[in-house]
């Protein structure tokens, strides 16, 4: 017959508590997990799941969930999760940022779809360009590589250790991503699209008579298109060097000294 000391089933329960919330925090938050078309239950098992895989790696954890230590670790761990995936979904957001000024500037700003990501209302060309970073993060296997951040993660911070206030205000400064990462992608269109608008403010001078909106608006809902096409490598590269950037900046957080 197994025999439980009276501590023995609340330590094991510590140990397994608070990791499986900083993971499941991240996974409520982060790009493509924490989707809305992906059921609570399926991220709830897989945070069952990976924090089985950790708790070997991990030391036992001295605290009771219960007490006023375990709950402040427990926030720690909270936030912890949430800022892993929100730096992450930073690139994400930038991408369709991105597609969303392009689309204002080539006359698709009326075109909005709902976002199945996030379940509100995207640009289309926003949400085209969410298809496609999401299929190039698979691609790369970043969904493995988020996985191995958080098991690494719990080396960097562990459970019992109080982030650095260093790495909040990274993580905050990190959101500034989200307007850079736009301007990056959608920059070069928006200044051909500039060029062209333009080039048709000259011609409807020259020729007062011409129905502008009838040949300009085609016009630059094609000549905006192609800029999409040519632009496709560019908006990959973009985002795999944020994504880059992204995990070398969750490999840097560290806790307080």
């Amino acid at each position: 017959m197994l025999a439980l000391a009276p501590g023995q089933l609340e330590a094991w329960v510590a140990h397994a508590f608070f990791p499986f919330v900083r993971i499941g925090a991240c996974l409520m938050v982060a790009p493509i997990f924490g989707a809305r078309f992906v059921p609570a239950r399926a991220r709830l098992l897989l945070a069952v799941a990976v924090t089985a895989l950790v708790l070997p790696l991990l030391p036992p954890v001295p605290v009771k969930p219960l007490s006023v230590e375990g709950v402040v670790i427990t926030v720690h761990q909270v936030l912890i999760g949430a800022a892993t995936g929100f730096v992450l979904m930073v690139a994400f957001d930038a991408l369709a940022m991105g597609g969303q000024l392009l689309a204002n500037g080539m006359g698709l700003g009326f075109a909005f779809n709902v976002d199945p990501l996030r379940g509100t209302g995207t640009a289309v060309l926003g949400q085209f360009y969410m298809v496609l970073v999401t299929l190039t993060f698979l691609a790369l296997d970043g969904h493995v590589a988020l996985i191995a951040t958080l098991v690494e993660g719990f080396r960097r911070l562990p459970v019992t250790a109080a982030p650095a206030a260093e790495t909040w205000w990274t993580v905050a400064a990190w959101g500034t991503q989200l307007f850079a990462g736009a301007l990056r992608v959608a920059l070069p269109g928006m200044t051909a699209l500039l060029v062209a608008n333009l080039a048709f403010g000259v011609v409807s001078r020259a020729a007062p008579t011409l129905n502008l909106f009838a040949v300009g608006f085609p016009a630059m809902i094609i000549f905006g298109l192609l800029i999409v096409l040519f632009g496709l490598p560019a908006v990959q590269t973009g985002f795999v060097e944020l994504i880059d950037a992204a995990f070398a900046l969750l490999g840097r957080l560290g806790a307080a000294g």
